[in-house]
Order: C-alpha cells, then structure tokens, then sequence
C-alpha cells in the first residue's frame, strides 16, 4: 500500500445463494482510499453499491478478495480475514452510517442510549458517568439539543434521527465512514445540512468517507473521486470532476444526463438506456451493459471488458473507452 493510502479494496466478490439458485451481487471490485479524502461510489438501485459498503465493514461476508486496510497504528492487515479479537480491535475505525434513519434507530432506546451504545460493546470498563460525558459532547457537535436525550427516537425528525446516526458512529473515534445512501430518505432542504455537517465533522475530526448514493449531484459536491457501479462491476473511477465533464464509460455518459438542474429554462439532453437492468442471477455474455449501450459491437457481446488503467490515470471497463468521445455533465439554455 502507499504512504498516503487508508484502505485498499482488491478483487472483491460477493455472491448469494437461495434455492439453488445464486445472485452476483459484487463482481471483482477494485480500488483504493486515501486517507482523508471521500470516495463516492454511485449506481441505480440493485447495482451492489450497499453490498460493497456491508462487506467492507463485515456486515456481509464477502465471497472472495481482501480488504487491507492501515491501522491507526500503522499495521497492514485484510480487515476480511483476521480474528475476532483483532476485528473488534479495528472495528473501532471502521463504522457505518446506514440508510434509514428511522429503522436504524432502536425505538425502545433513549437517545442517549443509542449514541453511547458503542463505548459499552468497546470499552465496557469506561465509567457511566464519562459514556454520558462524551455522548453529550458528540451530540452538540453533530447539532443535537443535549436537553433532549432522554427522549426517544419517535420524538425527532428524519434530518435529527441522522444526526443521531452520525453521533453513534463517531462516538468510538473512527477513522473511516462508509454512508450508504446516508441523506437519501431526507428533503432536500436537511440533505444539504447533512453534507454540510458531515464535511464539517471530516475536516475537523480527519475522517475518511466511503460516500454510496444514487444522486450524483450529491456525489459531485463531497466527493474526491468516483466509482460508477453496474450490475455488481466497477464501471469506472476517476477523480470526480474529470469523470463528470469527461466520463469514458457509456453507462456513465447516460447517468449523467439524468442529473437534474434546478432551473426550468435549462434543456437537458438526456440518454435514454434500452431495456431494463439485466438479471444478475442471470448475466448476459461479454460486457454486461451491452444490451443497453447504443456504442455495442461485436466484441462486447462476447467478450468482457477488464478495468484497465487509462492514459489520464482513471480506472474504466470499456473495450471503446479510449475512441469514444462522450458527453459530460453540461447542458444548453433553450
């Protein structure tokens, strides 16, 4: 791993098998994470980018591949193969900020409870009186009333049942954050004080995000770089703004389209996809966007694109990448 490298995710698989019947949700994924920066990982639903965040942090068990990860003690280890003992050691600087604020909430805990919950399963020798020091204290810095903690989860809205989120996941002093979908169930108005927030708390506290949402205006605004999901595949990862005004995969190009600008007298030029997402029980031959790409050829039908390292040092899987002049994200006053 490099110096300046947190995290590496290398040949990443995970499969699930009911009935007989088995389901590629994460198909060898790779890529790496600078410490300090924020990987945005984006996709349509069903694509595997939750998948990829749950193996990560061992949620799921991953089929197949290493994630080795630097320690704050400088240790090179593959977070997916070492020991329990070990796990709840590193544990302590990996966490998740998950989806819904609403069920990831224990509604019969107060809300003091919840954030403090994690220095007892860590450090269950800590006094109680200092687990409800820090849980106050890291409830006022993610913009929580410290008054109301008492109360329980059904007593606050969607935006401040995040905040509580955020405020047990930091409570352990985590160095990496993996937020699935982490301001998605919000309006739009608390999503930008969720961001806002959650940069905020990065600069300060020198955390690293594992960033996965659908909305790419989201993913433009705090992300470093980007990594575009299809059917459990990476796509393609660049750094953020070369990917979005100069992206070198199809599937990209038509995901960007879709970006809506909030301005009515802005005509958008979209790219319409053929068909529907392809059955990942069941993938088609050769690339597996081919069905839906207006760039197919021959090739593609029969043979999968490796991601391969193209001149500008962006990641991509597309036999035309290099000879295909696409669209970024821009768009024309009518």
């Amino acid at each position: 791993m490099k110096k300046d490298t947190i995290m590496e995710v290398e040949h990443l698989h995970k499969r699930f098998t009911s009935k007989g019947v088995t389901v590629k949700a994460v198909t060898d994924v790779s890529f790496d994470v600078k410490e300090g920066e924020t990987i945005g990982i984006v996709g349509e639903s069903g694509c595997g980018k939750t998948t990829l965040g749950r193996c990560i942090v061992r949620a799921y068990q991953a089929s197949e591949g290493k994630v080795m990860y630097r320690t704050a003690a400088g240790e090179e280890v593959d977070f997916l193969t070492v020991d329990k003992k070990k796990m709840k050691e590193i544990r302590k600087e990996i966490q998740m900020i998950f989806q819904d604020p609403y069920s990831s909430l224990d509604p019969r805990m107060t809300v003091l409870d919840i954030i403090k919950e994690p220095l007892k399963a860590n450090f269950p020798d800590m006094p109680k009186s200092e687990m409800d020091d820090r849980a106050k204290a890291m409830a006022e810095k993610v913009g929580l009333n410290p008054a109301y903690l008492m109360r329980y989860p059904h007593a606050f809205s969607g935006g401040q049942r995040q905040r509580i989120g955020i405020a047990r996941a930091l409570i352990i002093e985590p160095r990496i954050i993996v937020c699935d979908e982490a301001v998605s169930a919000l309006d739009v108005s608390i999503q930008a004080q969720v961001i806002n927030l959650l940069e905020d708390l990065q600069k300060e506290l020198g955390l690293t995000y594992l960033f996965i949402s659908h909305d790419l205006s989201v993913v433009e605004h705090i992300s470093d770089r980007v990594g575009v999901m299809y059917l459990g595949q990476m796509v393609e990862f660049a750094d953020t703004e070369a990917l979005f005004s100069h992206p070198m995969h199809p599937y990209t190009e038509a995901l960007l389209s879709g970006v809506p600008v909030a301005d009515p007298t802005v005509h958008i030029e979209r790219i319409p996809l053929k068909g529907e997402i392809p059955n990942p029980a069941n993938p088609p031959s050769g690339c597996y966007f081919h069905e839906r790409c207006s760039y197919c050829t021959e090739k593609c039908v029969h043979e999968a694109p490796e991601l391969k390292s193209m001149p500008d040092g962006r990641l991509c899987a597309c036999h035309r990448a290099e000879e295909l002049k696409l669209r970024g994200f821009t768009y024309s006053e009518e």
